[in-house]
């Protein structure tokens, strides 16, 4: 079972060390709910990750902003699998106004990972974010 975001939270604040807070992200990435491997697409790879990264994104019926979308994820890196799950806990389950109007970067900022990931895994993550908020964008169009 996946971690909430706050149980996320809670559990970056009591790790100190770095070292920690990696094997935390590691942890959470082996949690997340397996990718079938029809899901392994070119449809769900996400570009602009230097890892490969899959998100697969499911809607509930609803009118266009309240639709609900649920994201499955997976990716061929350990840490970049704990990038992922840390975004799902963030959007999936949420309507597609909401993910349009949540900032990750605020959670990735209080969590301390924007000063601690490299260049190419910060666009990795911009890259995940964008394409989980183009299906929003999507989705609340119709």
């Amino acid at each position: 079972m996946s971690a909430s975001l706050d149980e996320i939270i809670a559990n970056f604040d009591l790790l100190e060390e770095w070292d920690d807070r990696y094997r935390y992200l590691i942890e959470l990435g082996k949690g997340l709910e397996p990718l079938p491997d029809e899901a392994h697409n070119e449809t769900n790879k996400v570009r602009g990750c230097a890892s490969q990264v899959w998100l697969d994104a499911r809607r509930d019926a609803g009118p266009g902003p309240q639709t609900v979308l649920h994201f499955r994820g997976d990716s061929d890196a350990h840490i970049v699998r704990g990038l992922v799950a840390l975004a799902l806990a963030i959007y999936s389950g949420r309507s597609a106004s909401d993910i349009l109007t949540t900032d990750a970067f605020e959670t990735y900022e209080k969590l301390g990972l924007s000063a601690h990931l490299t260049p190419q895994r910060s666009n990795g993550v911009r890259s995940m974010i964008e394409r989980i908020k183009a299906d929003a964008r999507a989705a609340a169009s119709g």
